[in-house]
């Protein structure tokens, strides 16, 4: 299991996964307002499609009410950022900063 530290703007104007900043955070773009744990969910739907897995198996761990936040993924860190079609290595490979 992985763990991505993931950066979030909600209210955009698509649903997008845009890569991996100089950070090491993985940038998403969803439509869905940060009210009632809206965007939360749809940033985890949208990890668990990306990374063709079930939903059951993306955790929001950390960072419900932040803008930053950290998902555990049913993936090693490697398989993940490759399905992620990253190309960048994902820093804080020892867990969530």
């Amino acid at each position: 299991m992985a763990r991505l530290t993931v950066r979030v703007t909600p209210r955009a104007g698509r649903d997008g996964i845009d890569g991996f900043d100089e950070a090491g955070a993985l940038r998403v773009r969803v439509r869905a307002a940060p009210a009632d744990g809206a965007a939360n969910a749809a940033v985890a739907a949208l990890l668990a499609k990306a990374l063709g897995l079930p939903g059951r198996q993306v955790a929001l761990v950390q960072g419900a009410a932040s803008r930053v936040k950290v998902f555990e993924v049913g993936l090693p860190l490697e398989e993940a950022a490759a399905r992620l079609g990253a190309g960048i290595e994902p820093a804080g490979k020892a867990g969530p900063r």
